[in-house]
């Protein structure tokens, strides 16, 4: 059945992402006490009462503001609001009803979405005190329901409250095909910007500020191309430099979001071009084992010549010698040069991550490599390899059998790498070599 959607919203710091994370059952936004954390939409699933739904947490919304960031906020707040089939309004009763709260008020009236208003840090238990029945002022169809995030106490009121308002359930459609994508790097490599210039709008906040997006941000993007889940991360930073704890969990969740990437968009910036950091962040990509495309952004920028784009590619490749399988894309955000290079190589290497050879063909390339070079040796022991098969994709995974693991060097296993690469591709995807040793009868 179709998802239905609903937004959390209202201003910074009422405890919206302290009751996103009670809904979807894991700590995924960030929750501290300063205002303005959550600055992206959030996505997680929720279940209640047998129905599953999308909730979005929001970053607080301040009406009167001239603020980059928070007016950025609002603007994302308002996304949110489109997309919802109902909002959850979170206020706090321990302020009272503030003038901020009758502009969102006003605001959310005017979307025509059913609203529930929810009176957040209600902790004391026993009779309301006054402040709760300030709330219904605002005029809402729905009387307020008092809650405590922190405690969990009146989310099941509020939950039963969304399920009514709810939509029709309807038929969705199989998502089996989509391909998810994590765009990692250093701050300020236009990493959101790459993102809203592949949707063709402004879906996530972008400014000059380094550091803007710290959660992991899911964007849906279907296109000539195929289906695409495009992860926005942080941007990563050296670890002497992450001064608040803040930043401390947005390094993780890009991690985190690696993780359930199936591939990885490592940018880079060409004015800088290639750094320390650069080589760490595309290496948390390699030891994850994902697919990876090496996108050079702000390629608009640089001053060229015949030999600039050989020179970039030179050092670039020679600094990722270790991730030479990963293609390289040299775009521009500002202009949308190259842009769709970017979806056919997603494509591309995803596949080439997902492809399985079969065991009758990899023993003909193993054999052939072994005519061509052969096994090493030590004080008279020969390495014997019996044969070979592949175990798993995304990465590929090829099990060796041998007499001796021992002689099986690091050199002779890249060459074999290379011989499989050379054979059957696998451009843009690790490959993962493990040796197992069988006892030799001769």
């Amino acid at each position: 059945m179709s998802k239905s959607v609903v937004a959390i919203v209202g201003r910074p710091n009422v405890g919206k992402s302290t009751l996103f994370n009670k809904l979807i059952g894991e700590r995924r936004s960030i929750v501290e006490d300063t205002p303005g954390v959550t600055r992206d939409r959030i996505y997680g699933d929720c279940e209640w009462r047998g129905r599953r739904f999308t909730v979005i947490d929001t970053g607080g919304i301040e009406p009167k503001t001239n603020d980059i960031i928070l007016s950025q906020m609002r603007e994302q707040a308002q996304i949110a609001i489109e997309m919802a089939d109902v909002i959850i309004f979170m206020c706090d009763i321990r302020v009272g009803l503030l003038a901020d709260d009758r502009d969102i008020a006003v605001m959310l009236k005017k979307s025509g979405k059913p609203i529930v208003l929810a009176v957040n840090k209600a902790d004391k238990v026993g009779d309301m005190p006054y402040e709760f029945y300030e709330f219904y002022e605002l005029g809402f169809d729905r009387e307020p329901i008092a809650l405590s995030s922190l405690h969990g106490s009146g989310s099941g009121d509020i939950l039963d409250a969304v399920l009514e308002e709810f939509p029709p359930e309807t038929e969705e459609e199989q998502d089996d095909d989509v391909i998810n994508v994590a765009v990692i790097g250093k701050p300020n490599a236009g990493k959101s910007s790459i993102i809203n210039k592949m949707l063709g709008d402004n879906r996530l906040i972008v400014s000059d500020i380094a550091g803007t997006t710290r959660d992991a941000v899911d964007t849906r993007l279907e296109n000539e191309y195929g289906k695409f889940n495009l992860i926005d991360t942080a941007g990563i930073r050296r670890s002497a430099k992450i001064e608040d704890r803040i930043e401390k969990f947005s390094v993780l969740r890009a991690k985190m979001a690696v993780e359930r990437a199936d591939v990885c968009l490592i940018m880079i910036d060409a004015k800088e071009g290639i750094t320390e950091q650069d080589e760490k962040i595309a290496g948390l990509a390699h030891e994850a084992g994902k697919a990876s495309i090496v996108v050079v952004n702000k390629w608009d920028a640089v001053e060229k010549d015949n030999s600039t784009i050989n020179e970039y590619t030179k050092k670039i490749t020679g600094a990722l010698a270790y991730m030479s399988y990963a293609p390289l894309v040299f775009v521009s955000a500002l202009t949308g040069q190259r842009l769709k290079n970017i979806f056919e190589q997603i494509v591309y290497v995803h596949n080439q991550a997902r492809t399985r050879i079969t065991t009758g063909m990899l023993n003909e390339l193993l054999n052939s490599a072994m005519e061509k070079a052969q096994p090493p040796s030590d004080k008279g022991k020969r390495l014997k390899i019996y044969y070979m098969t592949q175990t798993a994709i995304a990465p590929p995974t090829f099990v060796f059998f041998c007499n001796n693991a021992e002689l099986f060097h690091f050199s002779y296993q890249r060459y074999l790498e290379n011989c499989i690469r050379e054979t059957f591709g696998f451009r843009g995807t690790p490959i993962r070599i493990v040796v197992k040793q069988r006892g030799d009868s001769e």
